[in-house]
């Protein structure tokens, strides 16, 4: 019954931008922290950020700090990535996921079926 769909992947020039979304449903959105993680070609999943249920407190791994921004509409009950100066590095298939607890923790238990990204010249 949860579904998360990704969608706004494609291909971007290195320094560019792209926006992601995230629509979700079967839950009770405005209740759970979610993230993004992703996955880049060989390699393991890495985690991207997370935010609160309530849309406080963003958090972000040391790789997007600074160039990447998080955001959710409970109202709407969608969570975007907004992601800026993009690096060839940034290549990875992109995931949305619920996180079990308000906040994110680290532990998710539902997630997207991805949105592929691919940074190139």
């Amino acid at each position: 019954q949860v579904q998360l769909v990704e969608s706004g992947g494609g291909l971007a020039q290195p320094g560019g931008s792209l926006r992601l979304s995230c629509a979700a449903s079967g839950f009770t959105f405005s209740r759970y922290a979610m993230s993004w993680a992703r996955q880049a070609p060989g390699k393991g999943l890495e985690w991207v950020s997370g935010i609160y249920s309530d849309g406080r407190t963003p958090e972000y791994a040391d790789s997007v700090k600074g160039r990447f921004t998080i955001s959710r509409d409970n109202a709407k009950n969608m969570v975007y990535l907004q992601m800026n100066s993009l690096k060839p590095e940034d290549t990875a298939l992109y995931y949305c996921a619920k996180d079990v607890h308000l906040r994110p923790a680290g532990a998710m238990d539902y997630w997207g079926k991805g949105t592929l990204v691919t940074v190139s010249s």
